[in-house]
């Protein structure tokens, strides 16, 4: 016989699964969300679809103050950093 937790979280489980589940459908049979003057299809959900969106922000508010080169190296440390994190811990279990 399982324990009363379990079959509590099961039931929790799928009650939240159907529940998502069925307001993913709503949200797609009524079309909520889209903009009937952009209508890409899946891609009208990505602000990169939407007409001239590189003039709705202010680009010039963020300037770099090292070369582009700097931050791609920072960005590839942060990554080796982060796998070598990770093989440490799965080395523990």
């Amino acid at each position: 016989m399982k324990p009363k937790g379990k079959i509590a979280a099961r039931v929790a489980f799928l009650v939240v699964g159907v529940a998502t589940l069925a307001a993913v459908v709503y949200i797609m049979v009524r079309r909520l969300g889209l903009n009937p003057d952009l209508d890409f299809g899946a891609g009208a959900y990505y602000y990169a679809d939407i007409p001239d969106f590189e003039h709705q922000l202010n680009w010039d508010t963020y300037q770099a103050q090292l070369p582009f080169w700097v931050y791609v190296v920072l960005f590839l440390a942060w990554g080796a950093l982060m796998y070598w994190i990770w093989t440490r811990i799965d080395r523990r279990k």
